[in-house]
Protein backbone atom coordinates (compact mmCIF):
# COMPACT_ATOMS: atom_id res chain seq x y z
CA UNK A 1 0.00 0.00 0.00
CA UNK A 2 3.21 2.41 0.84
CA UNK A 3 4.28 1.73 -2.62
CA UNK A 4 1.11 3.73 -4.03
CA UNK A 5 0.82 6.39 -1.18
CA UNK A 6 3.35 8.46 1.11
CA UNK A 7 1.66 7.80 4.26
CA UNK A 8 -0.99 5.81 5.87
CA UNK A 9 -3.09 8.74 6.16
CA UNK A 10 -2.69 9.25 2.65
CA UNK A 11 -4.15 5.62 2.06
CA UNK A 12 -7.05 6.40 4.52
CA UNK A 13 -7.93 9.22 2.53
CA UNK A 14 -7.86 7.17 -0.49
CA UNK A 15 -10.13 4.98 0.75
CA UNK A 16 -12.82 7.23 1.91
CA UNK A 17 -12.66 8.55 -1.72
CA UNK A 18 -13.27 4.79 -2.99
CA UNK A 19 -15.99 4.77 -1.05
CA UNK A 20 -17.65 7.76 -1.89
CA UNK A 21 -16.94 7.23 -6.15
CA UNK A 22 -18.61 3.25 -5.45
CA UNK A 23 -21.47 4.94 -3.55
CA UNK A 24 -22.44 7.28 -6.42
CA UNK A 25 -21.76 4.56 -8.89
CA UNK A 26 -23.63 2.11 -7.17
CA UNK A 27 -26.48 4.48 -6.01
CA UNK A 28 -26.71 5.06 -10.42
CA UNK A 29 -28.87 1.58 -10.05
CA UNK A 30 -29.76 1.22 -6.33
CA UNK A 31 -31.93 4.00 -5.17
CA UNK A 32 -32.11 4.40 -1.73
CA UNK A 33 -31.21 1.72 0.60
CA UNK A 34 -27.85 3.95 1.66
CA UNK A 35 -27.27 2.05 4.65
CA UNK A 36 -27.53 -1.26 3.08
CA UNK A 37 -24.86 -0.41 0.49
CA UNK A 38 -22.86 0.78 3.58
CA UNK A 39 -22.92 -1.82 5.53
CA UNK A 40 -21.76 -4.14 2.70
CA UNK A 41 -18.71 -2.20 1.24
CA UNK A 42 -17.77 -1.82 5.29
CA UNK A 43 -17.64 -5.63 5.23
CA UNK A 44 -16.03 -5.86 2.33
CA UNK A 45 -13.47 -3.94 3.25
CA UNK A 46 -12.70 -5.80 6.71
CA UNK A 47 -12.59 -8.77 4.71
CA UNK A 48 -16.18 -10.28 6.63
CA UNK A 49 -19.16 -11.81 4.51
CA UNK A 50 -22.74 -10.55 5.05
CA UNK A 51 -25.97 -12.06 5.32
CA UNK A 52 -28.64 -9.61 3.41
CA UNK A 53 -32.20 -10.89 5.27
CA UNK A 54 -35.05 -9.43 3.24
CA UNK A 55 -38.61 -10.35 1.68
CA UNK A 56 -38.66 -10.84 -2.12
CA UNK A 57 -38.52 -7.79 -4.46
CA UNK A 58 -36.01 -5.40 -2.69
CA UNK A 59 -33.09 -6.27 -4.80
CA UNK A 60 -30.96 -7.95 -3.29
CA UNK A 61 -29.63 -9.51 -6.10
CA UNK A 62 -29.50 -6.31 -8.36
CA UNK A 63 -27.39 -5.02 -5.75
CA UNK A 64 -24.84 -7.64 -5.28
CA UNK A 65 -24.58 -8.01 -9.14
CA UNK A 66 -24.20 -4.01 -8.88
CA UNK A 67 -21.41 -3.97 -6.50
CA UNK A 68 -19.58 -6.72 -8.56
CA UNK A 69 -19.68 -4.68 -11.82
CA UNK A 70 -18.63 -1.52 -10.04
CA UNK A 71 -15.61 -3.43 -8.31
CA UNK A 72 -14.15 -4.88 -11.67
CA UNK A 73 -14.50 -8.77 -9.71
CA UNK A 74 -15.55 -11.98 -11.05
CA UNK A 75 -19.08 -12.70 -9.86
CA UNK A 76 -21.18 -15.44 -9.36
CA UNK A 77 -24.61 -16.38 -8.30
CA UNK A 78 -25.55 -19.58 -6.90
CA UNK A 79 -29.52 -20.33 -5.94
CA UNK A 80 -29.67 -22.69 -2.78
CA UNK A 81 -31.99 -25.04 -3.25
CA UNK A 82 -33.32 -27.87 -1.58
CA UNK A 83 -31.81 -30.89 -3.55
CA UNK A 84 -28.30 -28.49 -4.41
CA UNK A 85 -25.33 -30.95 -3.21
CA UNK A 86 -21.90 -29.46 -1.75
CA UNK A 87 -20.22 -30.55 -5.30
CA UNK A 88 -22.78 -28.24 -6.75
CA UNK A 89 -21.15 -25.73 -5.54
CA UNK A 90 -17.74 -26.36 -4.56
CA UNK A 91 -17.06 -28.54 -7.83
CA UNK A 92 -16.01 -31.97 -8.46
CA UNK A 93 -13.73 -34.20 -10.22
CA UNK A 94 -14.36 -35.77 -13.79
CA UNK A 95 -12.76 -37.95 -15.82
CA UNK A 96 -11.40 -35.90 -19.32
CA UNK A 97 -10.43 -37.24 -22.14
CA UNK A 98 -6.92 -38.97 -21.67
CA UNK A 99 -8.66 -40.88 -18.70
CA UNK A 100 -7.35 -38.92 -15.99
CA UNK A 101 -9.27 -37.24 -12.82
CA UNK A 102 -9.32 -33.37 -13.55
CA UNK A 103 -10.88 -31.20 -11.30
CA UNK A 104 -14.02 -29.06 -12.44
CA UNK A 105 -14.27 -26.11 -10.28
CA UNK A 106 -17.80 -25.44 -9.32
CA UNK A 107 -19.21 -21.41 -8.69
CA UNK A 108 -17.39 -21.04 -5.45
CA UNK A 109 -14.83 -20.00 -7.27
CA UNK A 110 -15.01 -15.64 -7.75
CA UNK A 111 -14.12 -12.90 -6.50
CA UNK A 112 -17.92 -12.30 -5.27
CA UNK A 113 -20.31 -15.07 -4.51
CA UNK A 114 -24.37 -14.74 -3.86
CA UNK A 115 -25.63 -17.18 -1.99
CA UNK A 116 -29.11 -16.71 -2.92
CA UNK A 117 -31.75 -18.00 -0.17
CA UNK A 118 -29.14 -20.03 1.68
CA UNK A 119 -31.89 -21.18 4.13
CA UNK A 120 -33.72 -23.48 1.33
CA UNK A 121 -30.71 -25.87 1.23
CA UNK A 122 -29.82 -28.88 3.64
CA UNK A 123 -27.29 -28.00 6.58
CA UNK A 124 -24.67 -30.37 4.28
CA UNK A 125 -24.70 -28.02 1.34
CA UNK A 126 -24.61 -24.73 3.60
CA UNK A 127 -21.42 -26.25 5.65
CA UNK A 128 -19.77 -26.26 2.73
CA UNK A 129 -20.24 -22.80 1.97
CA UNK A 130 -19.65 -21.98 5.60
CA UNK A 131 -16.29 -23.58 5.26
CA UNK A 132 -15.10 -22.19 2.30
CA UNK A 133 -16.23 -18.75 3.48
CA UNK A 134 -14.15 -19.69 6.67
CA UNK A 135 -11.19 -21.31 5.64
CA UNK A 136 -11.30 -19.19 1.86
CA UNK A 137 -10.45 -22.90 0.54
CA UNK A 138 -11.90 -26.16 -0.45
CA UNK A 139 -11.42 -29.35 0.14
CA UNK A 140 -12.30 -32.44 -2.70
CA UNK A 141 -11.61 -35.77 -2.36
CA UNK A 142 -8.53 -34.55 -0.31
CA UNK A 143 -6.99 -32.39 -2.05
CA UNK A 144 -7.39 -28.64 -1.31
CA UNK A 145 -8.05 -25.64 -3.24
CA UNK A 146 -7.25 -22.27 -2.82
CA UNK A 147 -10.44 -19.25 -3.45
CA UNK A 148 -9.69 -16.66 -5.42
CA UNK A 149 -8.44 -13.01 -3.30
CA UNK A 150 -10.41 -11.68 -2.25
CA UNK A 151 -12.98 -13.28 -1.55
CA UNK A 152 -16.73 -12.57 -0.35
CA UNK A 153 -19.55 -14.24 0.29
CA UNK A 154 -23.35 -12.11 0.59
CA UNK A 155 -25.95 -14.34 1.46
CA UNK A 156 -29.55 -13.72 1.31
CA UNK A 157 -32.66 -14.86 3.10
CA UNK A 158 -36.02 -14.66 3.16
CA UNK A 159 -37.66 -14.58 6.75
CA UNK A 160 -41.49 -14.85 5.55
CA UNK A 161 -41.60 -18.18 3.89
CA UNK A 162 -40.29 -20.65 6.24
CA UNK A 163 -41.93 -23.97 5.29
CA UNK A 164 -39.46 -25.82 3.08
CA UNK A 165 -36.30 -24.25 5.24
CA UNK A 166 -33.40 -25.00 6.90
CA UNK A 167 -32.76 -21.60 9.29
CA UNK A 168 -28.97 -21.61 9.94
CA UNK A 169 -27.67 -22.75 13.36
CA UNK A 170 -25.91 -20.20 15.27
CA UNK A 171 -22.59 -21.58 15.23
CA UNK A 172 -22.64 -20.90 11.23
CA UNK A 173 -24.68 -17.51 11.72
CA UNK A 174 -21.13 -16.15 13.40
CA UNK A 175 -19.37 -16.73 10.17
CA UNK A 176 -21.01 -13.80 9.13
CA UNK A 177 -19.66 -10.51 9.73
CA UNK A 178 -22.70 -8.14 9.00
CA UNK A 179 -26.63 -9.31 9.30
CA UNK A 180 -28.04 -6.47 7.33
CA UNK A 181 -32.14 -6.21 7.35
CA UNK A 182 -33.44 -4.77 4.11
CA UNK A 183 -36.49 -2.88 4.56
CA UNK A 184 -39.01 -1.77 1.81
CA UNK A 185 -38.18 2.01 -0.06
CA UNK A 186 -40.07 4.85 0.41
CA UNK A 187 -42.85 6.32 -1.75
CA UNK A 188 -40.26 8.51 -2.83
CA UNK A 189 -37.73 6.33 -4.16
CA UNK A 190 -40.42 3.51 -5.18
CA UNK A 191 -41.68 6.18 -7.82
CA UNK A 192 -37.91 6.56 -8.82
CA UNK A 193 -37.34 2.89 -8.98
CA UNK A 194 -40.62 2.50 -10.65
CA UNK A 195 -39.48 4.93 -13.48
CA UNK A 196 -36.34 3.70 -13.91
CA UNK A 197 -36.69 0.34 -14.17
CA UNK A 198 -40.25 0.57 -16.97
CA UNK A 199 -37.98 2.88 -19.37
CA UNK A 200 -34.98 2.09 -21.82
CA UNK A 201 -32.92 3.72 -19.38
CA UNK A 202 -29.65 1.64 -19.22
CA UNK A 203 -27.42 3.13 -16.55
CA UNK A 204 -23.21 3.02 -17.61
CA UNK A 205 -21.56 1.78 -14.84
CA UNK A 206 -17.68 2.71 -14.75
CA UNK A 207 -14.89 0.07 -12.66
CA UNK A 208 -13.86 2.01 -9.20
CA UNK A 209 -11.41 -0.82 -8.11
CA UNK A 210 -8.97 -3.81 -8.93
CA UNK A 211 -9.51 -6.40 -6.67
CA UNK A 212 -5.73 -5.54 -5.88
CA UNK A 213 -7.00 -2.28 -4.34
CA UNK A 214 -8.83 -4.15 -2.54
CA UNK A 215 -6.81 -5.88 -0.93
CA UNK A 216 -4.35 -3.23 -0.55
CA UNK A 217 -7.35 -1.45 1.49
CA UNK A 218 -8.07 -4.26 3.82
CA UNK A 219 -4.89 -4.65 5.01
CA UNK A 220 -5.00 -0.98 5.60
CA UNK A 221 -7.83 -1.20 7.62
CA UNK A 222 -6.20 -3.73 10.34
CA UNK A 223 -3.61 -1.06 10.60
CA UNK A 224 -6.07 1.64 11.56
CA UNK A 225 -4.94 2.42 15.44
CA UNK A 226 -7.11 2.37 17.92
CA UNK A 227 -7.43 3.49 21.68
CA UNK A 228 -7.41 1.53 24.34
CA UNK A 229 -10.88 3.19 25.19
CA UNK A 230 -12.71 2.31 22.43
CA UNK A 231 -10.86 -1.81 22.42
CA UNK A 232 -12.10 -1.59 25.84
CA UNK A 233 -15.79 -0.24 24.87
CA UNK A 234 -15.83 -3.27 21.84
CA UNK A 235 -14.92 -6.02 24.62
CA UNK A 236 -17.27 -4.95 27.08
CA UNK A 237 -20.42 -4.90 24.63
CA UNK A 238 -19.69 -8.12 23.25
CA UNK A 239 -19.56 -9.25 26.73
CA UNK A 240 -22.50 -7.89 28.21
CA UNK A 241 -24.14 -9.40 25.66
CA UNK A 242 -23.43 -13.05 27.32
CA UNK A 243 -26.28 -14.38 30.21
CA UNK A 244 -25.19 -15.49 33.47
CA UNK A 245 -21.65 -13.75 33.73
CA UNK A 246 -20.58 -11.12 35.84
CA UNK A 247 -20.85 -8.32 32.85
CA UNK A 248 -24.06 -9.53 31.49
CA UNK A 249 -27.11 -6.41 32.26
CA UNK A 250 -30.18 -7.01 33.90
CA UNK A 251 -32.36 -6.87 30.29
CA UNK A 252 -29.91 -9.47 28.87
CA UNK A 253 -30.18 -12.08 32.14
CA UNK A 254 -33.92 -12.05 31.13
CA UNK A 255 -34.35 -12.07 27.67
CA UNK A 256 -31.44 -13.58 26.20
CA UNK A 257 -30.12 -17.63 26.19
CA UNK A 258 -27.19 -17.38 24.63
CA UNK A 259 -24.76 -14.28 23.79
CA UNK A 260 -22.21 -13.13 21.16
CA UNK A 261 -18.39 -14.99 21.32
CA UNK A 262 -15.27 -13.30 20.98
CA UNK A 263 -15.67 -13.28 16.78
CA UNK A 264 -18.19 -10.37 17.94
CA UNK A 265 -15.87 -8.25 19.86
CA UNK A 266 -12.91 -8.96 16.76
CA UNK A 267 -15.77 -7.60 14.17
CA UNK A 268 -16.93 -4.45 16.45
CA UNK A 269 -13.40 -3.64 16.47
CA UNK A 270 -12.39 -4.30 12.48
CA UNK A 271 -15.71 -2.48 11.62
CA UNK A 272 -15.35 0.61 13.72
CA UNK A 273 -12.03 0.62 11.85
CA UNK A 274 -13.42 0.93 8.61
CA UNK A 275 -16.19 2.65 9.45
CA UNK A 276 -13.98 5.75 10.62
CA UNK A 277 -11.63 5.37 7.85
CA UNK A 278 -14.58 5.78 5.38
CA UNK A 279 -16.24 8.84 7.08
CA UNK A 280 -12.46 10.60 6.59
CA UNK A 281 -11.35 9.58 10.43
CA UNK A 282 -8.00 7.93 11.11
CA UNK A 283 -8.54 6.58 13.96
CA UNK A 284 -12.20 4.90 15.16
CA UNK A 285 -14.20 6.26 18.61
CA UNK A 286 -17.00 4.56 20.24
CA UNK A 287 -19.70 6.50 18.15
CA UNK A 288 -18.26 3.92 15.01
CA UNK A 289 -18.88 1.28 17.19
CA UNK A 290 -22.14 2.12 17.77
CA UNK A 291 -22.84 2.84 14.02
CA UNK A 292 -22.18 -0.82 12.94
CA UNK A 293 -23.22 -2.42 16.46
CA UNK A 294 -26.50 -4.11 15.22
CA UNK A 295 -25.44 -5.36 12.14
CA UNK A 296 -22.87 -7.51 14.30
CA UNK A 297 -24.85 -8.07 17.38
CA UNK A 298 -28.71 -8.99 16.21
CA UNK A 299 -27.62 -12.28 14.31
CA UNK A 300 -25.53 -13.29 17.83
CA UNK A 301 -27.70 -13.19 20.07
CA UNK A 302 -30.24 -15.83 20.92
CA UNK A 303 -33.64 -14.43 22.31
CA UNK A 304 -35.46 -17.16 25.00
CA UNK A 305 -38.90 -17.93 25.19
CA UNK A 306 -40.02 -14.88 27.58
CA UNK A 307 -38.78 -12.05 25.23
CA UNK A 308 -40.52 -14.31 22.47
CA UNK A 309 -43.56 -14.38 24.42
CA UNK A 310 -43.71 -10.51 25.25
CA UNK A 311 -42.56 -9.26 21.77
CA UNK A 312 -38.69 -8.16 22.46
CA UNK A 313 -36.94 -8.25 19.79
CA UNK A 314 -33.22 -8.37 19.07
CA UNK A 315 -32.77 -4.47 18.66
CA UNK A 316 -34.34 -3.44 21.45
CA UNK A 317 -31.94 -5.16 23.62
CA UNK A 318 -29.00 -4.13 21.58
CA UNK A 319 -30.27 -0.63 21.71
CA UNK A 320 -30.86 -0.45 25.24
CA UNK A 321 -26.58 -1.85 25.84
CA UNK A 322 -25.54 1.06 23.95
Amino acid sequence: MSDQYNSDVEAVDALAKAYEDLSNEIGKVIIGQKEVVKAVLISLFSNGHSLLVGVPGLAKTLLVSTIAEVLDLEFKRIQFTPDLMPSDITGSEILDESRHFKFNKGPLFANIVLADEINRTPPKTQAALLEAMQERSVTVYGDNYELPKPFFVLATQNPIEQEGTYPLPEAQLDRFMFNIPLTYPSYEEELEVVKNTTSTHVPDLQHILSGQQILDFQELVRKVPVADNVLEYAVSLASKTRPGTSQAADIVNNYISWGAGPRASQYLLLGAKCHAAITGKYSPDIEDIRAIANNILRHRIVRNYKAEAEGIHEEDIINQLL
